[in-house]
């Protein structure tokens, strides 16, 4: 059903109405239109734009549409330019020419963004779901080896001994904070647009406070040229979820390199591997590699709709038409990768041995050494330059730190003594950093247990706003 008309003496050419057409990708809107359109009814009847009955008639033409959408048995057609004049046409389809009153006193500048909000307010909770189930899986590996001694890398070189549970549980740390981000993206952008109309308000819909009410929002927005015109929140969407994506493609870049033959760490279930058309022996780890790949598409994404906002002039363009499937890509693609990558997480086994056989190499406990002699009260830039000579002295024997003698660490400085050879060991080292953050068992023991408990309040957190979302969705 065309939305608008009158004033032409024609219709659009073909190729027009091709670029124009939005409901292809528009229709996941179907569901959050409806229920916009029900509380929009609510204030026309309100203020006497439509009659009581005939706002019944309407309010069960809406409900059924939205059952037929729910099951299937209503989508768009060939003749729908987008959501709203296919809803349109099915509610009228139902009830009658009435069933257009719907269209007084709201734009679809203002409808769009209000449906947009409640859908993206819907998927943040889902998406957030499935990061703590990912999170939990971390957990629970990290847990399980807290106490295998692992070497530390920098620079992807050996730098320190730590625990392997401290290195997994690194990632629990990260996508925690995408969690509080997206709660932080939902507080902020709880704000409906609707009753803004076309750029300057309603003359029909006077109370945009109540509508935003009965919709789950907490607040309405204060001027009526920014409320359709704002996508600062899809914008800051995309980024919450590129930073998910990077946050991924770091597991997987790890996970790809533990699965190697020269790393030989992790074996990855062969229900989360895939092999070679060619190569009969190959067992390639393609949900890390995805993981990695796919960050580069949720990082586009938050390019491309931050480069179509930056020019566009006074209130609603149509270039907004473009700020949808951005958005709607990052979250599909999340809600695919995110239940893989937990299934690799869980299932991946470790190997304890070849994890720490590396965990003196590259002469990882010369801070030891320095941090002994600074403990002695010998500045640290000296200390550093002492336990810079005891590499060169092992590079040159082809040996490791803890396998200089006593006579060795005397001939060096003297105040390197017996004691030093006693702390020199991976196990001294790691208990050593007993700090809250730290990488000795006890630390890391107490980072998880926390981990856990941060994880389960995010739970209860989604599922509080899903249950809530879901009752508004069902007024």
């Amino acid at each position: 059903m065309a939305l608008w008309g009158g004033r032409f003496t024609q219709g659009p050419a073909e190729s027009v109405a091709a670029l124009s057409r939005s409901v292809d990708f528009d229709w996941r809107l179907a569901p959050y239109d409806v229920r916009v359109n029900l509380a929009h009814v609510a204030g026309l009847e309100k203020v006497g734009v439509i009659s009581p009955a005939d706002a019944i008639t309407i309010r069960a033409g809406l409900e059924v549409l939205a059952e037929e959408i729910a099951s299937g048995d209503f989508t768009f057609n060939e003749s729908d330019e987008d959501v709203h004049s296919a809803i349109e046409r099915g509610l009228v389809a139902k009830v009658g020419e009435i069933g257009g009153s719907i269209r007084a006193g709201r734009s679809r500048n203002d409808l769009v963004v209000t449906d947009f909000k409640l859908y993206l307010i819907d998927h943040v909770l889902e998406v957030s779901g499935l990061v703590t189930e990912l999170i939990h899986a971390i957990n629970i590996q990290a847990d399980n080896y807290k106490d295998c001694l692992a070497p530390g890398f920098t620079h992807l070189q050996h730098a320190q001994p730590i625990t392997f549970g401290h290195e997994l549980a690194k990632h629990s740390h990260a996508l925690l904070r995408d969690i509080d981000r997206l709660g932080d993206w939902l507080e902020r952008n709880s704000v409906s647009p609707f009753g803004a109309g076309a750029l300057s308000g309603s003359g029909l819909q006077p109370y945009p406070e109540v509508t935003a009410e009965s919709l789950g929002f907490s607040d309405v927005a204060g001027n009526s040229i920014d409320a359709v015109s704002d996508r600062d929140f899809v914008a800051e969407l995309l980024f919450d979820l590129a930073m998910i994506g990077i946050h991924l493609s770091r597991i997987g870049e790890e996970f790809t390199l533990w699965n190697t033959s020269e790393f030989g760490w992790a074996t990855m279930s062969d229900a989360f591997s895939t092999g070679s058309s060619i190569m009969p022996q190959k067992k390639n780890p393609d949900i890390a590699e995805l993981a990695r790949g796919k960050s580069g598409r949720l990082l586009g994404n938050l390019t491309g709709l931050m480069t179509m906002l930056k020019g566009l002039p006074f209130a609603y363009n149509r270039d907004l038409q473009e700020d949808k499937e951005p958005v709607f890509d990052s979250i599909e693609t999340l809600m695919i990768l995110l239940p893989a990558l937990t299934g690799m997480m869980e299932t991946t086994t470790f190997n304890r041995e070849k994890i720490s056989a590396g965990v003196l190499a590259g002469h990882s406990l010369a801070t030891e050494v320095a941090d002994y002699l600074a403990r002695r009260g010998i500045p640290f830039a000296q200390a550093h330059e002492i336990a810079g000579a005891c590499v060169r002295v092992c590079e040159v024997r082809g040996i490791g730190l803890h396998e200089l003698s006593i006579s060795d660490l005397k001939e060096i400085h003297p105040r390197l003594d017996a004691q030093l050879m006693e702390q020199l060991t991976a196990e001294g080292a790691v208990a050593s950093r007993s700090s809250l953050m730290g990488t000795s068992i006890a630390s890391v023991t107490g980072q998880i247990a926390e981990l856990v408990s941060e994880n389960n309040n995010a739970k209860r957190w989604i599922h509080s706003e899903k249950e809530r979302f879901s009752g508004m969705m069902n007024l």
